[in-house]
């Protein structure tokens, strides 16, 4: 290349990876020719070259003007003729670039563009199945967007943009390129889909976990189920018990809790486990059912007291009687109470005292039998093949739940989380991400373990349920022990949110690599700009002028910072998260999906249609309905 032509000007000014240039009175014009193509100068986010022996160090602009220039400023140059970069890697001339610089520029070197021809040198990788494409760069289409799925998966990753800047389609592209079964035949990815967007989207290459508290689901899905079982001690408590007011029946619970575990590993034996080393923790089947009616007769239980008694007070229990004289004593299976008789201690009657020893639970008690009985709770309670029995028999233990999750047919398990009850989500995504780190985390050197088969679990709408104190969420501090240590054991995160000011800002540090789209809040823009693993905080000012599918890739995963045009997907693999059509000006006959304010409504709208989704819980129901 004749330098020239591509010439910039001259470093005055090294402070770190900072580098200022005074800018010559050729590259002023604000557009140069090389190799008969021209390219703007100066532009933000355009990459330049220093040589320095037989080494080109190569850096991003990042401003560019009056306010680029060094604070000590002679009267040589003129104000504005000044220029800042980030220097981001460097080298060998005609050879490979690498991350990372081994060495400084000095005041007088000189600063060349890089062009189009340099950048294919620098982008361009072998032919090798670890390099993924997902687009192009923004200002040179012949010039792939490469990502290294090495650094991508276990060194974790951030795909941020606010709503409508193609975040979940930028998501379902990159899902579709890793689970390519021709060059990876044993990828493994987890999503948690919180509002079934993806489904549509991935539906040929992904099983899909759906709660359907109707009991129903379309014959392409299958019914998720979070065993209460397979809680430690904390989650079952949040989920079933909410909160103790002491210690004291907390320890009742837990003494409970661990006795019915022990008995059923003593009438089935389990691998793993023993007497010895069983804890409350312990994922060991048992009935809550059973514990929950035994826990409200020990709270509530009222028993007859004549004199004379004969038998123990369990043994005299008082149940009123329904209109045919038989006792109301409930069903434990079906979450109904018994009624008991109310206390009277009149001595001319028959004495109806509470039981001995009455426990403090009547809360917990209650709220848990609420729960026992509603529908939406039976993905926990009631969890199909994995409900114990009364003794802790079971038909399936918790080996095929993680088979199910972990080992499917499909590459992608996609869990939607559509369905789960607002008070038990963020709970319930804790518990998933926990039974995934565990799992990974033991079986870490087993051949379905981690380093094996690594495991990239997704996180959609990531600020819902990794924000405030990770103490008091149990989400977030699960999550902070993946981006710590999940590298070693195989696992990677990737979080995904419109919102990331709102995530713990521990989990941003740790994501080696950012797909930043459009981001038009200051707020989220900075947590972007301080959580960025370069040196680049100036790039994040182009963020929110990106177009809609177009992202600033930098990390880790990438050799160089990119401003990169994602592929998207056929419209008919896209994720079911699109601006609804207000006004649609393609004729109604050709339009995909009419509909908006243009159209006519229905003569006879549908609204029982309305009622019944919004009762089941399920916007697939009455199509189901019509098909069956």
């Amino acid at each position: 290349m004749n330098n020239d032509e591509s010439y910039l000007g001259e470093v005055q000014d090294v402070s770190g990876t900072t580098v200022t240039i005074s800018m010559s009175t050729k590259s002023l014009t604000g557009f140069v020719y090389i190799k008969g193509q021209g390219y703007r100068v100066g532009q933000i986010g355009s990459f330049v070259r220093i040589p320095i022996g037989f080494d080109n160090l190569f850096g991003i602009v990042s401003q560019v003007g009056a306010s680029a220039a060094p604070a000590s400023d002679t009267e040589s140059f003129d104000g504005n003729r000044w220029m800042s970069i980030q220097l981001i890697g460097e080298g060998v001339r005609s050879g490979v670039f690498k991350r990372g610089l081994s060495q400084y520029p000095t005041i007088g070197d000189k600063v060349y563009l890089v062009a189009v021809t340099e950048l294919n040198d620098i982008y361009g990788q072998p032919e090798k199945p670890y390099f993924v494409r997902l687009g192009h760069i923004s200002n040179a289409e012949s010039i792939p967007a490469l990502v290294d799925i090495n650094k991508l998966v276990t060194r974790h990753s951030a795909v941020v943009g606010t709503t409508g800047s193609g975040k979940s389609t930028t998501v379902s592209s990159m899902m579709n390129v890793l689970s390519d079964g021709q060059n990876y035949p044993s990828s493994r990815i987890a999503m948690l889909d919180l509002h079934g967007e993806y489904g549509q989207a991935l539906k040929d290459k992904a099983t899909i976990f759906k709660i359907a508290s109707s009991g129903q689901v379309d014959v392409s899905e299958k019914q998720l189920f979070m065993p209460f079982w397979a809680l430690n001690f904390e989650e079952l408590c949040k989920v079933a018990f909410g909160e103790f007011t002491n210690e004291k029946d907390k320890n009742t619970v837990m003494e409970r809790v661990y006795k019915s575990k022990l008995q059923s590993i003593d009438k089935y034996p389990r691998k793993g486990v023993t007497a010895d080393t069983l804890s409350v923790d312990s994922p060991v089947p048992f009935s809550l059912h059973e514990l929950w009616y035994e826990l409200f007769v020990d709270t509530f239980g009222t028993y007859h007291n004549p004199k004379g008694r004969v038998g123990s007070p369990r043994e005299n229990l008082a149940y009123e009687l329904d209109g045919n004289g038989k006792e109301l004593k409930g069903d434990s299976g079906l979450g109904i109470p018994p009624t008991f008789k109310s206390v009277v201690t009149d001595a001319g009657q028959d004495k109806v005292n509470h039981l001995p020893g009455a426990l403090s639970l009547g809360k917990q008690v209650l709220l848990l039998g609420t729960k026992l009985r509603i529908p939406r709770y039976d993905f926990i309670f009631r969890p199909g093949e994995f409900s114990p029995e009364a003794d802790g028999k079971i038909a399936a233990d918790i080996d095929v739940l993680l088979k199910d999750w972990l080992g499917t047919e499909n590459p992608i398990a996609i869990l939607d989380l559509s369905g789960v009850p607002a008070d038990t989500l963020q709970i319930t995504i804790g518990v998933v991400l926990r039974l995934f780190y565990d799992a990974i985390f033991w079986a870490r050197d087993l051949s379905q373990g981690g380093r094996h088969r690594p495991l990239l679990v997704v996180m959609e709408e990531a600020h819902i349920y990794l924000n405030g104190d990770s103490n008091n969420n149990m989400a977030s501090s699960v999550v902070q022990r993946i981006v710590k240590e999940g590298r070693k054991y195989g696992l990677g995160a990737m979080i995904v949110s419109q919102r990331p000011s709102e995530i713990d800002p521990t989990i941003l540090s740790q994501c080696g690599t950012f797909f930043a789209l459009r981001l038009t809040n200051a707020t989220d823009r900075a947590i972007v700009s301080s959580a960025m693993p370069d040196n680049l905080e100036g790039l994040t000012g182009m963020l929110p002028i990106l177009r809609t599918g177009e992202a600033i890739v930098l990390g880790e995963a990438v050799k160089l910072p990119m401003r990169t045009t994602i592929e998207s997907p056929p419209k008919n693999r896209r994720p079911d998260s699109q601006d609804p059509i207000i006004y649609d000006d393609v004729a109604l006959e050709k339009s995909e999906n009419p509909g908006g304010w243009g159209i006519p409504n229905e003569k006879d709208p549908r609204y029982d249609e309305l009622v019944e989704v919004w009762r089941a819980q399920d916007p697939k129901t009455s199509r189901i309905v019509k098909k069956e």
